[in-house]
């Protein structure tokens, strides 16, 4: 393949300013493949091409990242605007191409005394700030130097003109975006406030006034990475101004770890510092400073605006809010929609997207052999739920988890088919995620001075939900989780295809379901639980793992509370109070389960599996072969292949089952193996721990929690 230099390659005889050669001319490693281009990704620590890039018959540039990258994190990384990669019907025009031969290319004229006169500040000033007038493209601008904090000019962004939308400024060659201002936040660190605002001119008019503040390069170009510049601050004032731009900057601040001690600050009729001043330098300082002390914290008006969607929600999902039994309530609409024969499994599904209300959330394993309808019991559940529940990926990259946009904060991560996980850098990561509560990732990346680390931080609390064929998910990560098998028995599968046979399609309003989560998120969800001393006193410790299924029970003792917590009391500082009802609906639910992960029972499948080797070995009395092969067996269970085998391989895990056969891919031969287990009861019955708690004097009244 021939090695793509710079811009050189002038294809179908554009000039070099055409959008795929802009975004060609600023990659690494550029080689050309069939129907495109393979780069390094500039927006991850990329070692090998991942980067495909190639042009519709349109002139657009689509890209797309192996590793998981999304186009606009691409484009950012580079210096440059997605609005860069775009062209108009006439997109010769559009860039400035002679639609003939004869025509040229018009240079842009732009300089630092028109950009004084424009923002009503001395050029002198200017000057002092570092801006200078630059030949750029054959024409010139205003050039504008980036500086970090120890006063190193990292790059130049260029202002091609006052007006012009998204075509007044161009970044140089190879930028990495960063916060304009950081040379000056030496000689603000005894201030107690910043002010935060967009673009150059803002910062500038406000230096020029004395006022300290940093510059975001455009609304959407905030990285969490730059909330250590304002550690120091105890105030940020964030101008919020009145266009798309400002709805990007409340969107960012919602997330960000700042947002506590973010003031809004509303300029009104005046779209921002800049316009301000000019419209009369003499009065900004007052002007300004009135504004200042009508300012509102952020976390204020969000609480306001939570207020509101709680009162809206609750119109749309009362029914759901006052019911008694909300998890038999989904059931049964889970089962209008067509899905039949995994209640027990769909509600545990149900309380595990719920857990994530909590600092704890519930994490969960789904098994079954192919076609068992793992994935669709998810798929179908998770319909109940807002998107800003969950994030769904079929698979990613070892590293995507960490340079994905998604906020994982109190949301559940779906993964179908737990092999998008197994390599060690994600299954690391994904364990940090589960256990720390957040990624903490350090890297180091390519900049314009050279090789620099990087630290990462994705904060959680985060969830999992994944579905496998695997009998067994990495050891560390199985711990961590809570698993489930879907049954394979010939009834469940008459089940399932009677469903199919006999389903309508059935019109089914999600939406007062997404408003109870909605409102649920407007809600307190702290709970407590008065018993938990009980049951802990009455949970025999017959393993190490119950440390761990201990804290999922509770987990799902909550998170059921949280679901009905309109009929729940609650503390005096307004923790939800769990009663015995939320145990006595769990304790139905997994008991079973709890006691099949400890090794203090056997499953209804594996009884039958290894009684149905026995019965076949008293079949023979005493003639015929001494083993028993999954042929035999198979037609005993009436299971297909596929079933028979992943039960066989089961039992042998578990010790109830031995294989005789020592060649790989011979038949197995099976004798018994260890006894199954007499039945341990785990969990209390109700009754049991209602009698503990009566013995133990803990009652419901809020004063004693």
């Amino acid at each position: 393949m021939n090695q793509l230099h710079s811009c050189s390659d002038n294809r179908i005889g554009l000039p070099t300013n055409t959008p795929i050669q802009l975004l060609i001319g600023k990659l690494d490693k550029i080689k050309e493949i069939s129907g495109g281009w393979q780069a390094l990704c500039p927006a991850h620590d990329d070692k090998s091409p991942s980067l495909s890039v190639k042009e519709d018959v349109d002139g657009k540039v689509l890209i797309h990242c192996h590793a998981g990258c999304k186009p606009e994190e691409v484009v950012r990384a580079l210096g440059l605007d997605m609005f860069d990669l775009f062209v108009k019907k006439d997109y010769r025009k559009s860039w400035g191409i002679p639609s003939a031969t004869t025509a040229t290319v018009q240079p842009t004229t732009f300089a630092l005394a028109e950009y004084a006169e424009a923002k009503a500040l001395p050029i002198e000033f200017l000057k002092s700030l570092g801006l200078y007038d630059s030949k750029y493209k054959g024409g010139t601008s205003v050039a504008i130097p980036y500086f970090n904090e120890s006063g190193e000019a990292v790059t130049t962004r260029f202002r091609l003109s006052l007006n012009g939308k998204d075509n007044r400024f161009r970044w140089k060659t190879g930028s990495k975006v960063l916060l304009y201002g950081l040379k000056r936040l030496e000689e603000f660190k005894d201030s107690p406030f910043i002010v935060l605002v967009e673009g150059e001119s803002d910062c500038q008019t406000l230096w020029y006034h004395g006022i300290p503040a940093l510059g975001i390069p455009g609304a959407n170009n905030w990285k969490e990475e730059w909330a250590k510049h304002f550690e120091t601050f105890e105030v940020i004032y964030v101008v919020v101004e009145p266009d798309k731009g400002g709805e990007a900057t409340l969107e960012w601040i919602a997330k960000s770890k700042l947002r506590n001690k973010i003031r809004l600050l509303n300029l009104a009729p005046f779209k921002d510092p800049s316009a301000l001043h000019i419209s009369d330098p003499f009065a900004f300082d007052t002007t300004f400073n009135d504004c200042l002390s009508k300012s509102v914290y952020w976390i204020e008006e969000h609480e306001k605006e939570v207020r509101l969607k709680a009162t809206e929600s609750y119109k749309v999902c009362k029914d759901i809010v006052t019911n008694s039994n909300i998890l038999e309530l989904f059931a049964n609409e889970l089962k209008r929609v067509g899905v039949v024969g995994v209640e027990q499994e769909a509600k545990i599904v149900f309380l595990s997207v719920v857990s994530r209300f909590l600092d704890r959330p519930m994490s969960l394993a789904i098994k079954g052999p192919s076609s068992s309808g793992k994935s669709y019991l998810v798929q179908e559940t998770l319909k109940f739920f807002p998107p800003e529940a969950f994030f769904e990926q079929s698979a990613m990259s070892e590293r995507a988890l960490i340079y994905c946009d998604e906020s994982f904060v109190h949301r559940m991560l779906v993964i179908y088919e737990a092999c998008g996980m197994e390599n060690e850098t994600t299954s690391y990561l994904m364990r940090s995620l589960l256990s720390e509560g957040r990624i903490r990732y350090s890297t180091v990346e390519k900049t314009s001075d050279g090789l620099q680390s990087k630290f990462i931080e994705k904060e959680g609390p985060t969830g999992l939900i994944t579905t496998t064929t695997a009998l067994h998910l990495h050891p560390e990560n199985e711990t961590r989780m809570f698993s489930m098998t879907l049954l394979d028995t010939p009834e469940q599968t008459k089940n399932i295809l009677q469903s199919l046979a006999n389903q309508k399609p059935v019109e089914f309003d999600y939406a007062p379901w997404h408003s109870f989560h909605q409102w649920l998120a407007t809600q307190s969800t702290e709970v407590v639980i008065p018993y938990a001393k009980a049951l802990a006193e009455l949970i025999p410790a017959v393993a190490v793992r119950l440390r761990r299924d201990f804290h999922q029970l509770l987990i799902m003792i909550k998170a059921h509370a949280i679901l009905h917590q309109a009929n729940r009391e609650r503390t005096s500082s307004g923790e939800i109070i769990a009663t015995l009802e939320d145990y006595t609906a769990i304790y139905g639910l997994i008991f079973e389960l709890i006691e099949q992960e400890v090794g203090a029972g056997a499953s209804e499948s594996t009884r039958e599996t290894v009684q149905a080797v026995q019965g076949i070995f008293k079949s023979r009395n005493g003639t015929g072969e001494d083993f028993v092969t999954q042929s035999e067996l198979k037609a005993v269970l009436k299971l297909d292949k596929s079933s028979t085998s992943r039960r066989v391989h089961s039992c042998i895990k578990q010790g109830y089952l031995k294989n005789l056969e020592e060649k790989k891919g011979q038949p197995y031969r099976l004798v018994m193996g260890d006894p199954l287990p007499s039945e341990q009861k785990i969990l209390p019955e109700v009754a049991t721990l209602s009698e503990k708690i009566r013995e133990m004097g803990l009652n419901r009244k809020t004063e004693d929690v």
